[in-house]
């Protein structure tokens, strides 16, 4: 038997790793706590999201934006804490899966 493929159409769709899980095992879609945009999405500083838009971690276990996070530690009000429970910021080191 031989097969000939005729048309192939892809789809594909890729999503950051925050390590988060719902009850069934699956990630768990999150918004950034600073700008409310998905993490697939990107910053309002930003055109298009991926590795351009990096997400950052605090040992709080926080996840934002890099630009949000950036952009709320420079301002004077934020007094270097994280904005969801005013701890102050420390960024975490993350470990890549498979490494």
């Amino acid at each position: 038997m031989k097969v000939v493929i005729n048309r192939w159409h892809a789809i594909a769709q890729w999503q950051w790793d925050t390590g988060r899980t719902d009850e069934h095992g699956d990630t768990e879609e999150d918004v950034c706590g600073i700008c409310r945009v998905p993490f697939e999405g990107c910053c309002p500083t930003c055109k298009m999201p991926g590795d351009d838009c990096p997400l950052i971690w605090g040992e709080c276990s926080h996840v934002f934006h890099m630009h949000c996070l950036l952009k709320w530690i420079g301002t004077p009000a934020s007094k270097q804490q994280c904005p969801m429970d005013r701890r102050p910021w420390v960024t975490a080191e993350r470990k890549v899966s498979g490494s």
